[in-house]
C-alpha cells in the first residue's frame, strides 16, 4: 500500500523513514541538551511553509528573543515566517497549554482552525514533570496532549529530553509506546572528537531505516534549505562502541549553555 508522506525538510532523514512522516503522526524527537532537538522543529515546521502547510510551534521554556536568535544564528528569520501568516509561535505552560488544547474556544484551538495548522511542534515534553513526576500520572498526561492533537488532525513534533546515553528510549510515562514514530539524537566520541548522530528507533505502519548516521548542523542563509545535514551510515565499532557516557556529555554540553 502506498501511504502519503509529508517531508521532514531533511532529505536524507525523510530517506530513513522510507520517504517522509506519515501525515497526522505523532512522531517524538529525543536527545541530550544541545543535540539539536530545536533545530529539527525548526526544519520541520519551515518544510511545512514552503509545502504550504501552515505550522504551529509551541515553546514552554524559551523565551521569545532567545528562540528568534538562536533562528537567525542558522539563517532564519523567523519573524518574516511569522508575518507571512504561515508560521506561529506561542509562548505558554505546560497547564495552560493543556487546558487550551481541550477548550473549543481557547486561543490555541481558534488560531488552530482559523489559520488551518498542519504541523505542530513542543519544545518540549519534559515539561510536564513540572506538574507530576508520578509515571502513571505522567502517561495520562502525555496520551491527552497527543490524542488532543490527534483529534485537530495535525501532525505532530514532540520534542523531549534525553538522559540515557545509548540508543534505547526508556523514560517516565512510557511514551515510546504513545507515538508513532521515534527519532533518537545522541553523542558519539569518534577518533576522540565528539560527533551527534541520529536513528529511527521506531516507525509505527510503514519500514525505516535502522542504521546509526553522523549528522552535522550548518547555516545557511536561503530560507527553505536544510541546515540538518546526515551521512552515511556508521559501520562496525564506530557507531556501536563510542557513546560517551551521559554524565561526562551532559556535562559538558551544560557547562558551554
Amino acid at each position: 500500500m502506498n501511504i502519503p508522506r509529508i517531508s521532514s525538510g531533511i532529505p536524507a532523514l525523510d530517506n530513513m523513514l522510507s520517504g517522509g512522516f506519515i501525515p497526522e503522526s505523532s512522531i517524538l524527537l529525543r536527545g541530550a541538551p544541545g543535540t539539536g532537538k530545536t533545530t529539527f522543529a525548526f526544519q520541520f515546521l519551515i518544510e511545512g511553509l514552503r509545502q504550504n502547510q501552515p505550522g504551529l510551534l509551541v515553546a514552554f521554556e524559551e523565551f521569545p528573543e532567545s528562540l528568534y536568535r538562536d533562528a537567525a544564528s542558522l539563517g532564519w528569520d523567523l519573524k518574516s515566517f511569522e508575518a507571512s501568516g504561515l508560521l506561529h509561535i506561542m509562548f505558554t505552560s505546560p497547564e495552560v497549554f493543556l487546558h487550551s488544547l481541550s477548550s473549543p474556544e481557547s486561543t490555541l484551538t481558534r488560531r488552530i482552525h482559523e489559520h488551518d495548522i498542519q504541523r505542530i511542534a513542543l519544545d518540549s515534553l519534559t515539561h510536564f514533570t513540572r506538574i507530576t513526576t508520578n509515571t502513571h500520572e505522567l502517561r495520562d498526561l502525555y496520551n491527552r496532549v497527543i490524542n488532543g492533537i490527534r483529534r485537530e488532525q495535525l501532525t505532530g513534533l514532540y520534542l523531549a529530553e534525553e538522559m540515557r546515553s545509548d540508543f534505547t528510549a526508556d523514560e517516565k510515562g512510557r511514551l515510546s509506546f504513545i507515538v508513532d514514530c521515534i527519532v533518537l539524537l545522541r553523542y558519539l566520541e569518534i577518533d576522540s572528537a565528539i560527533e551527534r548522530a541520529i536513528t529511527v528507533l521506531k516507525m509505527r505502519s510503514s519500514d525505516h531505516d535502522k542504521q546509526i548516521h553522523r549528522f552535522t548542523i550548518e547555516a545557511n542563509n536561503a530560507p527553505y534549505a536544510s541546515r540538518i545535514h546526515i551521512g552515511p551510515p556508521l559501520q562496525g565499532k564506530a557507531g556501536l562502541l563510542a557513546v560517551l557516557t551521559e554524565r561526562r556529555i551532559i556535562s559538558n554540553v551544560r557547562s558551554t549553555q
